[in-house]
């Protein structure tokens, strides 16, 4: 873009905001005359007189340019509204960031993508469906979406990097400085893997209160559709979830025990209309998206099973279960059952919660 580096400027003044800036570029049409205005100017698009002062401070010391060698050289890259490789999807949606800032593979914003967020106090029963559905999205080409957060997040990100996915994480906090602070390995795991890491605010943008339910606009604005695995009633991520009915994109909840508040969240979302899914294929079929020839074989694999892993997979079918509980109810010997739980985790059938307790997947 022409004068990128005073676009960037603006784009540093605290307070001026997306809407504000877009105001000043339409009014001036050209970010460098912008950044040169007057007071008069500004005030007639009804700018804060407080955001006017810091510009004017600005003025005095910034250097646009220097900031810009500034920002790339720190890594980070920077995407416009106007440019090719802007998110198509991003673009549909109200209040499209004009600026993003990224580490990683670009081209991602030209695939389908998916995003998967719930609550940051994951369960082993949240950890367990994400990890699955997230599987399954990924074999069929999908990128996983979500925001780095802790719990769900987290869990969505690492499941698509074993499953050898593409995933986005849209940041909250600038890219020079990560939140939470124990995810910028992950992040730069994310990068490494051919991932993308973005974020509409500058890279020394610090923590507030009020980024991430902007943040998770853009999250539901790259991707086809939301997945809600866990979350309480109060979760953020149903921000996420109404931004995506409001983007006109898919929301998909996943059930939990009626027991849990963490259930809540989603069970809310199902009973005003968000689609009840139990696996990464639910959600496949919804949008009609090809299963992969990598999972159909999986699955077709996991079918032929032996007469004694039948009846071990059948003692887990309301609820897990330890491996001595299974032995007594089929009066079976240890090395049997756990002979055959091996050899249907290899297959993904079933799964090792710890301490030998198993749950059939």
């Amino acid at each position: 873009m022409k004068n990128l580096a005073y676009l960037l400027a603006l784009h540093s003044i605290d307070g001026l905001g997306n809407v504000r800036l877009k105001n000043l570029l339409d009014f001036y049409q050209d970010p460098k005359l912008a950044w040169r205005g007057n007071r008069q100017d500004w005030q007639k698009l009804s700018i804060p007189k407080q955001v006017i002062s810091l510009w004017q401070e600005q003025l005095k010391t910034f250097d646009p340019e220097s900031y810009l060698q500034e920002i790339l050289g720190s890594g980070v890259m920077v995407l416009t509204w106007l440019d090719s490789d802007y998110p198509p999807l991003l673009k549909e949606i109200y209040d499209p960031p004009l600026i993003i800032y990224y580490k990683g593979e670009v081209s991602l914003f030209k695939l389908p993508a998916m995003a998967v967020v719930g609550t940051r106090q994951i369960t082993s029963y949240g950890k367990l469906v994400t990890e699955r559905i997230v599987k399954s999205l990924v074999q069929a080409g999908l990128v996983v979406v979500s925001g780095l957060a802790r719990g769900v997040d987290t869990t969505a990100h690492q499941a698509a990097l074993l499953s050898q996915g593409k995933t986005i994480a849209v940041l909250g906090a600038g890219l020079n400085n990560i939140y939470p602070a124990e995810n910028r390995q992950l992040s730069e795991k994310i990068i490494a893997s051919g991932g993308l890491v973005i974020c509409e605010h500058p890279p020394s943008y610090a923590v507030t209160p009020g980024v991430f339910p902007a943040r998770n606009r853009i999250i539901s604005g790259l991707s086809l559709g939301v997945v809600i695995t866990e979350a309480a009633i109060d979760s953020g991520s149903l921000i996420t979830a109404r931004a995506a009915l409001d983007q006109g994109r898919e929301v998909f909840a996943v059930p939990g025990q009626i027991t849990s508040s963490l259930a809540e969240g989603p069970l809310s979302l199902i009973k005003q209309g968000a689609k009840l899914v139990t696996s990464g294929e639910d959600i496949l079929d919804e949008l009609g998206i090809e299963q992969s020839q990598v999972a159909r074989v999986q699955r077709q694999e996991s079918i032929n099973l032996s007469e004694l892993e039948q009846r071990v997979l059948q003692a887990l079918e309301t609820e897990q279960k330890h491996i001595d509980e299974i032995c007594r109810m089929l009066k079976l010997t240890s090395a049997e059952v756990a002979g055959s739980l091996v050899k249907m985790e290899i297959k993904g059938l079933v799964k090792n919660m710890g301490g030998g307790v198993y749950l059939k997947l």
